[in-house]
């Protein structure tokens, strides 16, 4: 209990009052409106513990953890270093990192950003009340204290929020001059929600100044202080706005009210649009707390492949995922739904905008404000709690083409992002993970004590940390740099290093009082928008660093740099990654290691010298090398902005996990050639196999389908699958070479190709794939079938890729099976025991008769012991 007093303390109650309102009540927050609301007035303090006893004790909670495994030292070093560590998230200092004493030393050493938080909160939610304001007839409804409060899992942030909407509902104050005369403050004031935002900043600046009727002062009825008029004219500022930057409370309200009715904009918008992964999940939950049904617990935040591919988590999905098979799609009414889809971002791009006027920015057109520089400190509680569910969302959209579509959303998100990294009090919340609903524990409802007699209801909600605003843009800067590549690489072979002319020097490269440039006729305006789009997201990123460097040093940003996710560059760089001592450390590191190398680029080219006059044209370690090297030095602009748009989604979504994951490498400087590596999903008699397709993008691409072939085929005598051929041909709608729906121009994807073969080709039961076997499901035949893919695959896709891994997935085919070595050592047990002890036929055909289990004579039980062999060495 003593923990909950001193937070009562810390809002302004007795310790007397605390603990009598703590006995009635056992809700804080509860016994906090009890206190304020007078009913406990009559208790005298008469406790012998003073407030900074209880403070030193228990100190109130913090935005950040320290490190579980942190050594403890001297008593008063630890305190000090507490004090120096912790006081710049919360703080009001505003004092230019260019005035402060810099050391080499890093403050921050001893904390960190933890997503392993999980806090517990209790909100409570009321029915709102309906006024109507003075200068206005229609009525409007008043935030409620649980609305303004709500999504705030954080201890300290929730004092600061219930002091300032308890401080401007207080009603009449007496006149700051001492003339005796009292100046009113009615509720509406500050908590009424208009329909727009603008008819809220409106109303305010008519009644924010008030005279005293008595000594005629003007009064900020915000604050309650006398205001004094500005001196000199600020440039290019706007007059009516200079009384709405008066005061930090004036500022904390604005924003509260503001991005409330962003995020309310920006739900409705989510409801009727099935757009996200993650997003979509958590937007169901908040929905959900208002009913008493208890919201699914089982989904995890950040596990963004399994919830947005379905899989593969267990016993694979018969009928799989993507396009192929028999599934069909409903193309009608798409111009429609995209006509919607910008009118809506329009206006929550032009609201976004109209709040973000309020966000403390020392940059201001026309000079910084007073509030600019007294951030109020309910300022980071309202962007952490409300903009960061908008901004989370937004951020964990998968394709780079869409944010591309939705740019006038997604400028106005980075402008956001780049004025709230540019203010020393609130740069640190681009690297604090962001607090989401896990789940909701209880649910009651209880009448209130108020004369209206309304319903409260109650909620116990369990927040936990997930990836940062900087962390999840960090996403979005991959795909950017992805797509930058692919609309690249086909010009570096074109460019020439021609000397310039003389008159060509001459030439300003300003553009200022000139007409703007044409761009090259090789680059169409679809190409320059994405490219225009990507390099705002990466100078965004790059302001982002370079103010936390500022603000939080060198050491702070390298350690953020280290945790963030990454595309390297070259297969040579080798991730050393231990399984640990139980399946459950080695399934962690599989996939945080997968996570990591699922992409790269890499140098495809046979080494080779040439002498004068030998052909330039490199060659490929690759099926599809004569084709390639044919569009050598081409320029298709389609061909390059579908490549761009295909890099920049395969970069952060290839699907990876325990049970199936899919590699892929691309060349340096050819982006059109590709080589992918998928792993055998589990449940299948391909389970943990290792199956590599060589894959080149068209000329026509993506008008029509990549090309693909089966490399895993030993040496061309294996037939894995109806659908793979023992000569690599790849059977699959989506290629055209297969019955069902095809190729979708402009639309389909490589991605969908990839997940088609691991989901629909490298299924559970492969004989019903044949035409006509459908319907053969746990037949002899199947059983059969599928026991001799097993043997293939232990010979070929286990054995031989082990003894003589295929470039470039030499390190990842190592470590894939050393990680896996103790569980594919059972499944080989396992399938041993399952052989039916018949030879392998390479064509995949099936057997009649029966021969027990077990007693194979087929060669299996040489390569299972050989495999088991090589997996112990690992």
């Amino acid at each position: 209990m003593d923990k909950e007093i001193a937070q009562l303390v810390e809002m302004g109650a007795t310790r007397s009052q605390a603990r009598a309102a703590l006995r009635q009540y056992k809700d804080v927050m509860q016994a906090a409106e009890r206190i304020f609301e007078g009913k406990f007035d009559d208790i005298e303090d008469v406790e012998d513990m003073d407030t900074e006893a209880i403070e030193s004790k228990h100190p109130p909670p913090r935005l950040i953890t320290p490190e579980e495994d942190e050594e403890v030292g001297d008593e008063d070093e630890i305190e000090d270093d507490e004090e120096d560590a912790f006081v710049d998230y919360d703080s009001d200092d505003t004092t230019p990192p260019s005035l402060k004493v810099q050391t080499d030393s890093d403050p921050y050493a001893g904390i960190f950003f933890s997503k392993d938080r999980r806090e517990e909160v209790v909100e409570v939610e009321e029915e709102p009340q309906w006024i109507t304001i003075s200068d206005s007839d229609t009525p409007v409804k008043v935030m409620t204290q649980g609305q303004w409060m709500k999504g705030c899992p954080e201890g300290g942030e929730q004092s600061f929020l219930f002091s300032l909407y308890s401080q401007l509902n207080e009603g009449a104050f007496a006149c700051p001059q001492g003339c005796g005369a009292s100046i009113p403050r009615e509720k509406g004031y500050f908590f009424a929600v208009f329909p727009e935002f603008s008819a809220y900043i409106d109303h305010l600046r008519k009644i924010v100044r008030q005279e005293c009727i008595r000594c005629h002062t003007q009064i900020c009825i915000a604050c309650g202080e006398h205001v004094v008029p500005d001196k000199g004219q600020r440039p290019l500022s706007d007059q009516d706005d200079q009384s709405l930057f008066h005061c930090s409370d004036l500022q904390g309200v604005i924003l509260g009210i503001g991005l409330f009715l962003i995020e309310q904009m920006f739900s409705e918008q989510d409801v009727e649009r099935v757009e996200g992964k993650e997003p979509q999940v958590r937007n169901t939950k908040r929905r959900k707390t208002n009913t008493t049904k208890r919201p699914d617990t089982d989904i995890t935040p950040d596990d963004d492949d399994d919830m947005y591919y379905g899989l593969i988590r267990g016993k694979k999905q018969k009928g799989g995922i993507g396009y192929a098979g028999d599934q069909k799609e409903d193309n009608s009414g798409q111009v429609e739904a995209h006509a919607l889809q910008v009118e809506k971002d329009a206006k929550i791009g032009r609201l976004l905008s109209a709040v973000r006027v309020y966000l403390p920015n020392l940059h201001r057109s026309g000079g910084a404000r007073t509030s600019d520089y007294m951030v109020h400190p309910t300022a980071l509680a309202h962007l952490r709690r409300r903009f960061n569910y908008v901004c989370s969302a937004l951020l964990r959209n998968d394709s780079l083409a869409d944010m591309s579509e939705r740019s006038i959303l997604y400028f106005e998100l980075l402008e956001w992002l780049e004025t709230i990294s540019n203010h020393e009090a609130l740069a640190s919340m681009m690297a604090m993970p962001i607090m989401v609903v896990a789940s909701v524990k209880s649910f009651t409802t209880r009448k209130s004590s108020s004369p209206v007699g309304s319903h409260i209801r109650e909620r116990t909600i369990v927040y936990e940390g997930s990836s940062s605003p900087r962390e999840l843009l960090e996403g979005i800067a991959i795909q950017a740099q992805a797509a930058l590549k692919g609309l690249e690489s086909q010009k570096q072979h074109n460019e020439t290093s021609e000397e310039l002319t003389e008159e060509q020097k001459r030439m300003t490269v300003d553009p200022k009082g000139k007409a703007r440039e044409t761009p090259s006729s090789s680059v169409s305006e679809e190409n320059q928008k994405l490219t225009d789009f990507c390099k705002r997201i990466l100078a965004t990123t790059a302001g982002i660093d370079r103010s936390l460097r500022e603000t939080k040093g060198d050491a702070f940003v390298e350690r953020l740099q280290a945790s963030l996710p990454k595309v390297f560059t070259s297969s040579l760089q080798k991730i050393q990654v231990e399984a640990g001592d139980t399946e459950e450390s080695a399934k962690k590191a599989y996939e945080e290691w997968a996570r990591r190398v699922r992409f790269e680029y890499c140098d495809l080219t046979v080494p080779s010298f040439t002498r004068e006059g030998d052909d330039q044209i490199p060659q490929y370690k690759f099926h599809f090398n004569t084709e390639a090297r044919m569009l050598a030095n081409s320029d298709i602009p389609k061909r390059s902005l579908a490549i761009a748009k295909e890099l920049a989604i395969l970069t952060t979504n290839l699907p990876v996990a325990w049970g199936s994951s899919i590699f892929l490498r691309v060349d340096e400087t050819r982006v059109d050639i590709i080589k992918a590596l998928i792993t055998g999903p589990e449940g299948t008699p391909y389970y943990n196999g290792c199956y590599l397709f060589d894959i080149f993008l068209g000329p026509t691409y993506n008008h029509s389908p990549p090309s693909v072939k089966y490399m895993t085929t030993n040496g061309g005598k294996y037939r894995f699958n109806p659908n793979l051929y023992a000569d690599g041909k790849v059977c699959l709608s989506l290629l055209g070479t297969w019955t069902g729906p095809g190729w979708v121009a402009g639309r389909s994807t490589l991605l969908q190709v990839l997940i088609s073969i691991q989901s629909m080709i490298l299924c559970d039961e492969p004989y019903l794939n044949e035409p006509g076997w459908a319907g053969s499901a746990g037949t002899t035949q199947s059983i059969a079938y599928s026991a001799n893919i097993r043997r293939m695959v232990v010979k070929t896709a286990m054995l031989g890729n082990l003894k003589n891994p295929p470039e470039p997935f030499a390190d990842v085919i190592r470590t894939h099976f050393r990680l896996k070595a103790r569980a594919i050592s059972e499944q080989l047990d396992r399938w041993f025991a399952q052989d039916d002890g018949k030879p392998t036929l390479s064509d995949g055909g099936s057997y009649s008769g029966r021969v027990e289990a077990g007693g194979s004579s087929n060669g299996f039980k040489q390569d299972v012991d050989e495999m088991k062999q090589l997996l112990a060495q690992l």
